[in-house]
């Protein structure tokens, strides 16, 4: 990702107050596994607030925080995650790769030398290596290499801090979390908070980790299950760029799945692997939707296979794919919003400084137009409030 100029102003967290308080959050997703159920026999999709716990009970547009609120805070760190969730963020995204002895801990990467001070220990120097992830090939740290007991002795940073220099302010306060403690977190929240406190969880290259003996679906799987968040009316969603991962997970757990889509031309690396020729785009197609249905209950494609670019980076005209997601009974949690102009269509973007906030809000109001069911943000307050526009228009 482009990483911008220095910014001279200081950034001003836009409250999410409005947005959640639009949307009822702190009155509670309440009983009943009925509607999360209709998601799977394919019944159309109900574009209302639902009745009971599942996934149809979340309200829409659902605003998911992209790794915690990555926009203000240093990603996947407790302070990330709780941020969001003060902003009113109705979900928490978490990415989970494996540890050498086996624990999940949260990070967007295995690669670990951009989001820790891994670099700065001399005691791991030599540890440094390179590898080749999913056909690419990274020179760093990572968490493969290390136990739980070395990772924690490791701090978190901020990935992007010529983007986000204000966030560089929470350098070294947290430590990388495993996922447990986050469900143990969540719990407490959860009680503190007076609500269920949702989860999106996603595999991190799943078929590279089988392949060293780190198979994430049943080590994810039994946590899922001490901490009773294996139920189809669960409030959490996994999710996986690998169909193979999620078809894996469909048979380990009844929680909601999601397929996670990139670029049109692109294909799942388990494809890759396995010489399945089908690429991105023959996913998103009526059968290939049909197919995620099986097996799936959403799908969370990149906001370009929502509305395509031209050649310029702006916006065009949206594809089908939100109609034909919906009349298979898949709902559509599309990535990223964020508000700094290096992230934003071309005709969203104010002013030259690609570090700098465009118009997010004239952009989530064209992705909601489409009918897309949620959005992964980093900037969950931003999101909130768009979708609260959105929803008193």
């Amino acid at each position: 990702m482009t990483q911008g100029a220095p910014r001279t102003p200081a950034r001003r967290t836009v409250l999410g107050a409005a947005g959640a308080a639009a949307f009822g959050v702190s009155a509670g997703l309440a009983a009943g596994a009925g509607a999360a159920r209709a998601a799977e026999t394919g019944r159309p999709h109900d574009r209302g607030h639902g009745h009971g716990r599942g996934f149809r009970s979340l309200p829409v547009p659902t605003v998911i925080a992209h790794r915690g609120a990555s926009g203000y805070r240093p990603e996947h760190t407790l302070g990330s995650y709780r941020h969001a969730l003060d902003l009113g963020a109705h979900v928490i995204e978490q990415d989970l790769v494996p540890t050498k002895d086996g624990h999940l801990v949260c990070r967007h990467e295995n690669d670990i030398t951009g989001t820790t001070d891994v670099a700065d220990h001399p005691e791991f120097a030599a540890r440094k290596t390179t590898k080749t992830v999913d056909g690419v090939a990274y020179t760093g740290w990572f968490t493969e290499d290390f136990t739980l007991a070395e990772l924690k002795t490791l701090r978190a940073k901020e990935r992007i801090p010529g983007t986000r220099q204000e966030n560089t302010l929470y350098d070294g306060r947290w430590t990388v979390p495993t996922f447990e403690e986050v469900l143990r977190w969540a719990d407490e929240e959860g009680r503190r908070r007076g609500r269920e406190i949702w989860l999106h969880v996603e595999t991190k290259h799943p078929t590279y980790f089988r392949s060293l003996g780190l198979g994430l679906e049943e080590r994810l799987a039994k946590l899922l299950r001490r901490y009773g968040r294996h139920r189809a009316d669960s409030a959490v969603f996994l999710q996986s760029f690998e169909p193979g991962s999620v078809q894996r997970l469909s048979k380990l757990v009844d929680s909601p799945l999601v397929v996670l889509l990139s670029g049109a031309n692109t294909r799942p690396w388990d494809f890759v692997e396995s010489g399945d020729p089908r690429t991105v785009a023959d996913l998103v197609t009526p059968a290939g939707l049909r197919w995620i249905a099986s097996y799936a209950q959403g799908i969370g494609p990149t906001l370009d296979l929502v509305i395509p670019k031209d050649a310029a980076g702006r916006l065009t005209t949206p594809t089908t794919l939100v109609r034909d997601a919906h009349a298979e009974g898949l709902i559509l949690h599309p990535y990223t919003q964020r508000n700094e102009n290096a992230f934003l269509p071309a005709d969203f973007r104010r002013g030259t400084d690609p570090a700098a906030y465009g118009d997010a809000f004239g952009a989530l109001r064209r992705y909601f137009e489409t009918g897309i069911d949620g959005v992964f943000s980093d900037n969950p307050d931003t999101a909130l409030l768009a979708a609260a526009d959105f929803a008193g228009r």
